[in-house]
């Protein structure tokens, strides 16, 4: 086991699109648990848009990165030395341990991964945080019902591809709206989608008319912008908006003025709502166990993109945030 500690560090604030030279590769000794505590050795770790607010300075729900800081981030990895009776060599376990090839967290924040069919990357994805959002987002928000036309903005990514597929379980209508031919193809044809169209070719308003030709009744959003522009001029009576993420707007040095839709709320007597997907924590038993009911089932697909070793988390990263990947965007970081 190695006696070094490899982790990406927050090197600068990003102004705009984070750039390499936002990130710094760090050493450091390989940490030790004590009493109540668990060493993990990373092999998987997650990026997510989330991410992109973290490094900034500005006030959040949750506190900045602060320079020099290592990067937050979702780990599954396994257990090489407890210090907790909860967990013994050779467990898998996902937590929030950042970007860092060994990690300590006390053990009650830490939750054990089943080994069984599949890789444990799913804690990050489809069964992990990215699965929950999709489900309580689309489902508690939302509450698409049987027959409404459902649109995903940001459809190809972990989020969009799991809700567009729980809609379809639903019994709904499926639009997505990807970046690329290549993301609408898979969209269709492995996942199921009713319809999928290419943003950056493909005419918002005619593609939204073409597709959705009785209006749309529920609205996923994990782009805003002039996606949701769109949407919005096409909403129906009782249309429900989760509010899930804004990615288009993350990297703006200055603010992206647009139309002022909320006057469509108020004629088509809609509902707009954000969430946080902690909000849930003491539900997140109900969704993982109905994600890996219908995976078993067959009923939903997933897509993993894996760049390999930690000095690649920075590039990964910054192509996510460009829609760059297919599905969940992992970085691994040592063998399972």
């Amino acid at each position: 086991m190695a006696t070094v500690n490899r982790q990406i560090a927050l090197a600068a604030r990003p102004v705009g699109l984070p750039q390499v030279s936002d990130f710094q590769l760090q050493y450091s000794p390989r940490p030790v648990a004590v009493a109540g505590e668990v060493l993990v050795r990373s092999v998987f770790l997650s990026l997510d848009p989330y991410m992109r607010g973290r490094m900034n300075a500005a006030a959040s729900y949750a506190r900045p990165v602060a320079i020099g800081e290592v990067m937050t981030g979702g780990v599954v990895g396994l257990v090489v030395q407890s210090e907790a009776p909860e967990f013994r060599e050779g467990d898998a376990v996902v937590g929030t341990l950042g970007w860092q090839e060994y990690a300590v967290a006390p053990a009650r924040e830490l939750r054990q991964v089943p080994f069984g069919a599949g890789s444990i990357s799913r804690a990050l994805g489809v069964l992990g945080m990215p699965g929950l959002t999709a489900y309580f987002g689309l489902l508690d928000i939302a509450n698409p019902r049987r027959g409404e036309t459902v649109v995903i903005s940001g459809a190809a990514g972990a989020v969009g591809m799991i809700a567009g597929q729980i809609a379809r379980i639903q019994g709904c209508r499926v639009v997505g709206v990807a970046g690329s031919d290549a993301k609408t193809a898979w969209l269709r044809d492995e996942l199921g989608f009713d319809a999928a169209f290419n943003y950056k070719t493909d005419d918002l308003d005619a593609s939204l008319q073409e597709h959705c030709p009785d209006g749309i009744d529920v609205y996923f959003d994990n782009v805003g912008g002039a996606i949701t522009d769109a949407v919005m001029r096409q909403i129906n009576t009782g249309a429900r908006i989760s509010l899930c993420g804004q990615i288009s707007q993350y990297n703006l040095v200055q603010p992206e003025m647009g139309p002022r839709w909320l006057g469509q709320l108020t004629v088509k007597q809609g509902r707009a709502q954000g969430f946080l997907i902690s909000s849930y924590a003491d539900r997140f038993a109900e969704g993982l166990g109905r994600l890996n009911l219908w995976l078993k089932q067959g009923s939903l697909r997933y897509r993993e993109d894996i760049a390999q070793g930690i000095e690649a988390a920075p590039q990964a990263f910054i192509g996510m945030l460009q829609g760059k990947n297919e599905g969940k965007q992992l970085v691994q970081l040592s063998e399972s």
